[in-house]
């Protein structure tokens, strides 16, 4: 009897081994794969809206054996308005500069006033830009005042720190035909300028 007590034991006991041997197991989870992290992408630029600003640099007047002839420093304030057509971005502007560009004789080029129209490539944060427009200057020869209206042409560039800051650069050829009645003149001028979009 004994031995059958322990039989039945030791059974029991392989059984239940065996049940435990063959019960469901604990699978570990797959670790989460994290999706792959977007692309970033740069916010495209967008030139419209209107703008204002100041730029100061150097002008260069040439009428070579006339009293219209030097160069000296210049500086004052634009504002203007321009339209994002994609890559293609057109504009108006306005500027303004006093000037103090010595002349012969004693003369002196006191502002220059400028309407332009702009044109140009959209690079990102650039802007590349040609620029055509309406010019008129003064000179004080000392005995008074000498108002005459040119042509300018010339290139630019406005690179936009922020959303509404820019800064570049811009050279212009200013055309004068017989200046007060004197002589042909030509101004070039070149200059650093800020701005502020809104």
């Amino acid at each position: 009897m004994i031995r059958m007590i322990a039989a039945a034991l030791v059974a029991s006991t392989a059984l239940a081994g065996m049940a435990q041997a063959g019960g469901p197991t604990q699978v570990a989870p797959e670790p989460a794969v994290a999706p792959a992290p977007a692309p970033v992408v740069a916010p495209a630029a967008d030139w419209t809206g209107g703008y204002v600003g100041a730029q100061l640099g150097y002008g260069d007047m040439g009428a070579p054996g006339t009293a219209l002839d030097g160069d000296g420093f210049l500086g004052g304030v634009h504002a203007g308005y321009r339209m994002d057509f994609g890559q293609i971005v057109a504009g108006a502007e306005l500027s303004y500069d006093r000037a103090d560009i010595a002349l012969n004789g004693g003369a002196k080029l006191d502002d220059v006033t400028r309407l332009k129209l702009t044109a140009g490539y959209d690079l990102g944060p650039a802007l590349l830009y040609g620029a055509v427009g309406a010019v008129r200057g003064s000179v004080d020869t000392g005995a008074g005042s000498v108002s005459d209206n040119g042509w300018l042409a010339g290139v630019g560039m406005d690179y936009a720190l922020t959303d509404q800051w820019t800064v570049g650069g811009e050279v212009l050829n200013h055309k004068f035909n017989n200046f007060g009645g004197l002589s042909d003149v030509d101004v070039t001028t070149v200059q650093a300028r800020v701005g502020f979009r809104f």
